[in-house]
Formats: structure tokens, C-alpha cells, sequence
């Protein structure tokens, strides 16, 4: 099969997948010459290394994607390894949560904070990996310029029509009420003009027009309103006066640097503008011992893939083994000039000294906080990231489950598990709102969904692994939830109880466990403990919907005999189609009440 595969594979340039006898694919690579480069591996002669062989003995099918030059391959290369984790892939750790500023495209522009990309002519600054900076830059922004906080989308059409009013932001001064109408689309736009050279570091237009604007309201008198840009100019100063002047020269320039021990490392990236660090992120690597590859060409890839962000010239330690294509790509995705540079000697070397010097002390700590957390990993959980192949020890469990009787009142559980052990203040019940019958697939997604929305809005902690209770179709509904949300990159399993069969996302087969392993005792427990938990909710639900039952007025139904009734019937409808006799004999109800109780029934 593969020899007829690479018979065929053409002389272009693309992408290739390999693809391991289950069907997953376990890695993906670029080539300017799919041909030459797929054939490569499988030379006889070729010297290759222990990863590589190890790949190769797990391939078992491969696939390509044709594109129109190199450019193309390296960028489709980035998205598919982002997309799909491959196993002999370098990773990025946790690449999929750094959020970004985005400048919405619309006639009056929002300025929110997202993790979700959306390709529809909007604005990213970012990736930002350290949340403390980033939300030094938002406080900025928001003390500086009336930036409306409201998610309506609107135009001069709806302005005219008068469908929206203004809120308390424009009463306190932090929005000029474009909504209203009450600032011009002109001048809305060149306030969105002036965050967006702010964003790239450049602060002098906006201090420029602040200052003009405070000058013409001191003159006028006008001193309450001056005081306001009096003090948006006082907090440009106090942000500028935290950055560290590092160089004399005035270019943008981002300085990448890594440094990496074993199968891990830690790439930092500082942004210089206006000789000054503007900010510092960066990108925790894992699986480097996996297989060779260009970390370097990885993180300028990865981290600047949907950034607009871009400076005029990237400073590195040593090239990237594509340093044609991931020049053409920067230049085409900043619509000017652009270059790497390798500075050996002077300021421009010292920068990237420091940022290398960041790097090592970083994985530094990173190394110490593995230590750590092994140390007082329990044994279970290490068994059981061992069985799911889990990148981080699932410290926080949450698991799921839906109870119903035939459709009606049904609710969700949700148990949380922290070291192995049940955390009972936070377990959660949920009333299935959205979903009528029985669909215990949708009311998973609903769940799922209404659980994480909450998190994601709320900035709290995710969990490290989530169980649903179910087959294959309650995980792809639950995946399906968390793709929606942008938060899919959660590990997340399912328990069936049929076989006690493990099921993870895109493998059709269940997870081969071995039936005694202490990892998948521990998922049954904390099955078993939401079931539990759901059914109580369950049925004290169900006690209080019959407590307040109009059954309760009928003469000789006291409370015994009712709890009796609903212990041997599930419900008004199964109750209606019984005879007295059948009444009687299953409850003790004498004859006489109990046609009573099946003429109500009827009624209802």
C-alpha cells in the first residue's frame, strides 16, 4: 500500500500527513517537492535518527495537500499542527489559550479581549502570554480612550433609527455615546486609528491630539473636560515610565530567543518599540525529544499566525531552515519591508543576550515546578495521564451526567475531583432547559456548554481532563460544545457502562486500558459519583413536583399512599391506563380511591 502511495505522490509543493493503523495522523511536515521529500524516508541508505525511525515504524497510510508554493506549505504545515496535535510533532503547550486585543471590523469598532480568531477583516494584536501585561495595556487603553464597552453592533441606519441608547459609560465620560450618534463616524474611526498605533508602540499621535484637545478646552474654559484629557496624558507617562529603555535606535523589533533541556523548552519573545520593551510573552515547548525539527521556525510560525502585529525586523539567534518562505510570509503579511536579523556584536546582540537569558530562567522555573508537582502527584493520576497520554497530570477532573425517566424532568450532574479526591463544594446540579424528551446527546452539549461558557466568561480555572458519561455520540456532542467556545484543546473523555469502554475525540475505537490499571478504577469512581449525584438530584426534584401534585387533595391520600402510588407507577399517564384493581393490588390503595385517582389522572 505505501509503495503505490509513493508511486503516486507528486512532484509539488505541499504538505504530507502520516497516518498510524489506527488512522490518526501522527505527523505532518512541508516539502517544496512532496516526491522527493516523502521518498526520503523510506530510502534504505538514509541515516536516520532514533525519532525518525520511530516514526516511521508507525506509518501506515500517508496523505498530502498540494499547494501553489512554499509560502503556502509552511503556513498550511503551522495550521494543521495546531489543529490536530500531531504525536511526533514538536508542541506548543497551552498555545490555543493566549488571548488577543482584537479590533472588531465594523462601522464603530469594539476593542475586546479574545481568544478566538475570526477571519472577517478584524484587527489582532497579540498573542499575549503574560496576562499580568496584557492587562496592564487594557487598563491603559480603556483610561485613555472612550472605547465603547456595549457588543451591539451598529451603523449610521441604526443610529438614525434610534434602536439603541446610550448606557452609563457615556454619562461617566468613558464613552462618547456613538451609538446616539453623539460622536461622528470620522471621529470615532480616528480614535480607533490612534489605538491602533498605540498597540504598535507608537504613543506620539495619540499624545499629540490629547494635548491639542486639552489646550483648546483650557482656553475655552471648558476646565472639567480638559482635566479629563489631562489625565489620559498622565496615564500614557505612567505606562511609558514602566518600560525599560533597552535600546537607542527607534525601530519596531521583536527579539525571539529560546532555550531548551530535554524533551522541553521555552522561547521568549520581547517587543521593542520606540527603544523601549513593550511587552514580554512566551511559548512553553514539549515533545522535543520526539523528533527533529525547526523549533525556531515553529515559534515565528505559531506565535505571529494570526497576529497583526508584526515589527520591521525580527532579531534571532541563528536562521530558520525556511528563512526564504517565512521572509515572504512576513513581508506579505505586514504589506512592507521587513528582515530577520543576526546580530553577533553591539546593543542589538545584548538584547538578544537578555532574552535568552529570560528563556533559561524561565524553563528553570518551569523544570522546578515539574519536580514539584511529581513529587505529590498521586500514583493514580500519573497511572491514569500515562493510559489517556494526557500532556499535563489531570489534577482537576470534572465529570458529567444526565437522568431522566422516560424524558421528563431532566436534570445534569457535575462532580469535581482534585488530586483524585471528591471536592463535594463544588459539584454542581444543572435543569436541562433547552432540550424537550429524550436526547441525552443535546442535553450533554447543553451542559457542556452553558458549564464552560460560565468559566470562559468568568476568567476561572478549566479543568485538566472532563468526563461525560456515555459512548462515542455524548463525546462528540460534548466536543462540539467546547469547539463552539473556542476551548476544545481541553482533554476531555468518555466512560460508556455497557464494557466500561474509554473513548477519546477523533478515534473511533475505544482506549485500550488495561481493565486493572488504578487509572481507569479512578474514572469509574468518579462515573459512578456523578450518576449518584444526578440521581438524587433527580429524584428530589421528582419528590417535590409530586408534593406539590394535585393528587394531594384526592379524600384517603395521605402521604404514605402517595409515596406509595408514585414508587409503583412512573407518572399520571402510567397511572391513567390502570384499573382499580391493578391500584389496589400494587399499593394497598383501597377501590374506592383509587378510581378517584384514575379519573384526576385522566384530566391531566
Amino acid at each position: 500500500m505505501l509503495k503505490n502511495k509513493l508511486n503516486t505522490i507528486p512532484s509539488l509543493p505541499g504538505v504530507y500527513q502520516f497516518i498510524n493503523i489506527d488512522k490518526r495522523i501522527i505527523y505532518v511536515g512541508k516539502a517544496k517537492n512532496l516526491k522527493n521529500r516523502v521518498r526520503s524516508y523510506f530510502r534504505k541508505s538514509a541515516n536516520h535518527s532514533s525519532k525518525n525511525i520511530m516514526l516511521i515504524k508507525n506509518i501506515n497510510d500517508i496523505e498530502w495537500i498540494v499547494v501553489r508554493n512554499e509560502v503556502e506549505a509552511l503556513m498550511t504545515e503551522a495550521n494543521l499542527i495546531k489543529e490536530l496535535q500531531p504525536k511526533y510533532n514538536i508542541n506548543l503547550k497551552d498555545d490555543k489559550t493566549y488571548p488577543f486585543i482584537r479590533i472588531t471590523n465594523e462601522p464603530y469598532p469594539q476593542v475586546v479581549l479574545t481568544r478566538k480568531i475570526v477571519k472577517d477583516g478584524s484587527k489582532y494584536y497579540g498573542p499575549f502570554t503574560d496576562s499580568n501585561q496584557l492587562r496592564i495595556i487594557l487598563k491603559v487603553l480603556h483610561k485613555i480612550f472612550p472605547i465603547r464597552s456595549c457588543s451591539h453592533y451598529f451603523d449610521d441606519k441604526v443610529i438614525e433609527a434610534r434602536k439603541i441608547s446610550v448606557c452609563l459609560d457615556y454619562h461617566i465620560k468613558k464613552c462618547e455615546g456613538p451609538c446616539e450618534g453623539l460622536v461622528s463616524n470620522n471621529n470615532y474611526l480616528g480614535m480607533i486609528s490612534r489605538i491602533h498605533s498605540f498597540m504598535k508602540g507608537k504613543t506620539k499621535t495619540t499624545e499629540e491630539y490629547i494635548k491639542k484637545q486639552m489646550e483648546e478646552l483650557s482656553n475655552n474654559q471648558r476646565y472639567e473636560e480638559a482635566a479629563i484629557y489631562r489625565d489620559q496624558l498622565i496615564a500614557i507617562d505612567s505606562f511609558k515610565a514602566k518600560q525599560s529603555q533597552v535600546a537607542t535606535d527607534f525601530k519596531e523589533r521583536d527579539v525571539v530567543a529560546y532555550h531548551k533541556e530535554g524533551d522541553i523548552g521555552v522561547a521568549v519573545i520581547m517587543r521593542i518599540r520606540n527603544g523601549k520593551i513593550f511587552s514580554r510573552d512566551k511559548l512553553s515547548l514539549k515533545q522535543l525529544n520526539k523528533i527533529s525539527g525547526d523549533i525556531l521556525e515553529l515559534i515565528l510560525t505559531r506565535y505571529y499566525m494570526h497576529s497583526d502585529l508584526i515589527p520591521e525586523e525580527i532579531s534571532l539567534m541563528h536562521a530558520p531552515s525556511s528563512e526564504k518562505s517565512l521572509l515572504d510570509w512576513f513581508k506579505e503579511k505586514k504589506g512592507k519591508a521587513f528582515r530577520f536579523i543576526y546580530p553577533k556584536r553591539g546593543e542589538k546582540a545584548k538584547e538578544l543576550r537578555v532574552t535568552l537569558q529570560n528563556a533559561k530562567l524561565l524553563l528553570g522555573e518551569w523544570n522546578i515546578n515539574r519536580k514539584k508537582s511529581s513529587i505529590h502527584l498521586p500514583k493514580t493520576l500519573a497511572q491514569l495521564q500515562k493510559d489517556l497520554t494526557l500532556n499535563v497530570p489531570p489534577k482537576i477532573i470534572e465529570a458529567f451526567d444526565i437522568s431522566h425517566i422516560s424524558g421528563s424532568n431532566s436534570v445534569a450532574s457535575m462532580v469535581y475531583f482534585i488530586d483524585g479526591k471528591p471536592k463535594k463544594s463544588n459539584y454542581r446540579k444543572y435543569n436541562i432547559k433547552h432540550v424537550k424528551g429524550i436526547d441525552d446527546y443535546a442535553s450533554i452539549r447543553e451542559v457542556i456548554y452553558r458549564r464552560y461558557k460560565r468559566l470562559k466568561r468568568e476568567n476561572s480555572v478549566f479543568p485538566d481532563l472532563i468526563l461525560v458519561d456515555g459512548g462515542k455520540g455524548q463525546l462528540n456532542m460534548a466536543v462540539s460544545a467546547l469547539r463552539e467556545l473556542g476551548l476544545d484543546y481541553i482533554s476531555i473523555i468518555a466512560l460508556a457502562k455497557r464494557l466500561e469502554e474509554v473513548f477519546i475525540p477523533g478515534n473511533p475505537s475505544p482506549q485500550s486500558i488495561h481493565k486493572h490499571s488504578s487509572g481507569l478504577y479512578l474514572l469509574r469512581k468518579i462515573r459512578d459519583e456523578s450518576h449518584r449525584f444526578a440521581l438524587e438530584f433527580h429524584r428530589r426534584k421528582r419528590e417535590k413536583k409530586l408534593k406539590n401534585s394535585i393528587f394531594y387533595n384526592i379524600m384517603g391520600l395521605g402521604e404514605k399512599r402517595f409515596k406509595k402510588l408514585f414508587q409503583s407507577f412512573d407518572g399520571p399517564e402510567q397511572i391513567s391506563q390502570a384499573t382499580p384493581e391493578k391500584i389496589n393490588s400494587k399499593t394497598g390503595i383501597p377501590l374506592s380511591v383509587a378510581k378517584n385517582i384514575i379519573k384526576l389522572s385522566r384530566t391531566i
